[in-house]
């Protein structure tokens, strides 16, 4: 079942409160997303970094639920 994007957003948002998101469904199925998430939490932090805490917000979805996320991550 696909996730919906007040899902994804809302847990981006749980771990990084700051964070602005913005999701754009890539495929129309629900299932593949692009994310631009800017927050100050990524200051200081490799582009790595960023994307491990945004994956580590969606805890565990990525590849069951949210089968793909083309991710781009900064600070302000």
């Amino acid at each position: 079942m696909p996730m919906d994007p007040e899902n994804i957003e809302r847990l981006i948002k749980e771990a990084i409160p700051d964070a602005e998101v913005t999701l754009k469904d890539l495929v129309g199925d629900g299932d593949h997303w692009s994310a631009c998430v800017i927050s100050n939490t990524f200051k200081g932090k490799s582009r790595v970094q960023q994307h491990q805490l945004v994956y580590q917000a969606l805890k565990g979805r990525m590849g069951g639920e949210l089968h793909a996320l083309a991710l781009q991550t900064s600070p302000p």
